[in-house]
């Protein structure tokens, strides 16, 4: 699990990307995350990855965490009329993570950019967001001009959606 945390140091050190980082006990949502982290500044993000019905496909949907969204409606946003989320399997093969450390560090691990992602305009507008870095025990917050930077260079196909 180490490991999986210091890639992300080490990937955003190499970018010149500053982050505030904030230590907390293992937290499985965002609101048993909130307790531990709501005072830091910016948008807290949730981080839902899924697959299209045949498994050919895999999203990984970034948005703010106050937001009430459905399956039915991001599957809207990304062209799919049946998503459903991906398996355990599926999120350690494509992005190296386990439930409940989903994160956009986690595209760190898709050296073949299989996964394309949906952000919502909120967070790609908010001064600051903050996610977890693929372990559910520490959360960072960052910049904006840093998250695109970060969101560039790795090479994903990189989509604005509202939702």
């Amino acid at each position: 699990m180490e490991n999986r945390e210091n890639k992300v140091y080490e990937y955003l050190g190499n970018l010149g990307i500053k982050y505030e980082k904030r230590n907390h006990p293992p937290v499985y949502t965002c609101e048993a995350a909130s307790e531990f982290t709501g005072d830091m500044k910016g948008m807290h993000c949730k981080n839902l990855f899924f697959r299209n019905k045949s498994g050919k496909k895999h999203y990984l949907v970034i948005f703010d965490e106050r937001k009430e969204v459905n399956i039915k409606n991001i599957g809207t946003k990304v062209g799919e009329s049946n998503l459903s989320f991906a398996s355990e399997e599926r999120m350690m093969k494509y992005l190296g993570l386990t439930p409940g450390s989903v994160s956009v560090f986690g595209l760190i691990n898709d050296v073949e950019n299989n996964v394309q992602v949906f952000i919502d305009k909120d967070v790609l507008e908010s001064e600051f967001v903050n996610f977890h870095p693929n372990v559910n025990t520490a959360t960072l917050n960052i910049i904006n001009n840093d998250f695109h930077k970060y969101l560039e260079n790795c090479g994903n196909d990189i989509n604005e959606i509202i939702l």
